[in-house]
């Protein structure tokens, strides 16, 4: 079932770094600071990926259809990682390190060869009702190499760092009111302290970054006119270190849509990518139209392209139509 992954594309000693990095960072206390992966460019010109969120459904939902286009727009850019914003299994999690679900809903789906590269993964609120363990476990990475899952760490990718925070245990109704759903806490209780130190954490790197480029990636909104609304928890206490940091975008899922915010106040864009497979068609609230660029209730994904002066995001449905793009230019932001 590893299929022929490791005979077509040999393992790089980034993969190498990575598996290691997993391995020492699975198990680590949030206290410590956040585990920094290194990604070396194969393009100089331009650092090229994708985003998606919200797919894990063994292949329903267009969640098949979506993948064949990714490996369609990922082969004609060339791509060298895709990020997940995190519900990466429905309904609730893996059981554990050996559940079919991760050959039916990841391995089995994302075959085509552009889409052989790295994926780095956050955890969704569906992930936190498994096994949470077994998506961190280096186990599942060597199931299949692609496969890079913690909680929250930083990518460093030269001209942009990315900053991956785990955003569930922010949200306060998963622990005061989870209905009929079993959350799988471990590793992060007691919950204050461990929100403390993640945001302590997060703003830290933020501040010492140097990178030309800073975007923080997240599963839930903060900015949103979906379904889901603004994530209050986020907009209250991470919202301030992203505007006082200046960071170019904040990338999430949760809500299982299309969507571009650009905040008139701070600047930041807010990228939600949470079309890969379920969309919930007109469920759409009332926002300003200057920010509001697009709002799409259906499935897709976005690409990434960044250089040293700009970045050009590009919305597609799942047929693989451009719904919107947007470039950010650094010369432009200067003189502004």
């Amino acid at each position: 079932m590893a299929r022929c992954l490791l005979n077509q594309h040999k393992l790089s000693s980034l993969i190498f770094t990575v598996i290691v990095l997993c391995l020492l960072a699975n198990h680590s206390s949030i206290a410590e600071k956040l585990p920094r992966l290194e990604h070396q460019r194969v393009n100089q010109q331009s650092l090229n990926f994708l985003v998606i969120g919200d797919w894990g459904r063994k292949g329903d939902y267009n969640q098949s259809y979506v993948a064949n286009q990714m490996g369609i727009v990922g082969e004609k850019l060339n791509i060298e990682f895709v990020i997940s914003t995190g519900d990466n299994f429905y309904e609730d999690g893996l059981e554990g390190v050996e559940d079919p679900a991760f050959y039916e809903s990841f391995v089995n789906i994302y075959t085509a060869p552009s889409l052989q590269k790295i994926w780095y993964n956050v955890l969704g609120n569906h992930d936190y009702r498994g096994d949470v363990e077994a998506q961190l476990s280096p186990i599942l990475s060597q199931k299949d190499s692609r496969w890079v899952c913690l909680r929250s760490f930083i990518l460093d990718a030269g001209i942009v760092e990315f900053f991956f925070v785990d955003t569930t245990p922010f949200v306060e109704k998963y622990f005061t009111d989870p209905e009929d759903h079993t959350y799988d806490w471990n590793g992060v209780l007691p919950r204050e302290s461990y929100r403390a130190e993640l945001l302590k954490d997060v703003d830290s790197a933020l501040v010492q970054s140097k990178a030309k480029w800073k975007i923080v990636v997240g599963h839930h909104t903060i900015k949103t006119a979906g379904h889901h609304g603004n994530t209050q928890e986020l907009v209250e206490l991470l919202l301030p270190i992203l505007k006082s940091n200046k960071v170019d975008a904040y990338i999430n899922g949760h809500d299982h849509c299309l969507e571009h915010i650009m905040d008139k106040e701070s600047g930041i864009q807010f990228f939600t990518s949470g079309g890969g497979s379920k969309a919930w068609r007109g469920d759409i609230q009332p926002w300003n139209a200057e920010e509001l660029k697009l709002y799409y209730d259906g499935q897709g994904f976005m690409s990434v392209q960044i250089s040293e002066t700009n970045a050009d995001i590009v919305f597609y449905d799942v047929f693989g139509k451009v719904l919107h793009t947007w470039s950010i230019s650094k010369e432009l932001k200067a003189n502004a």
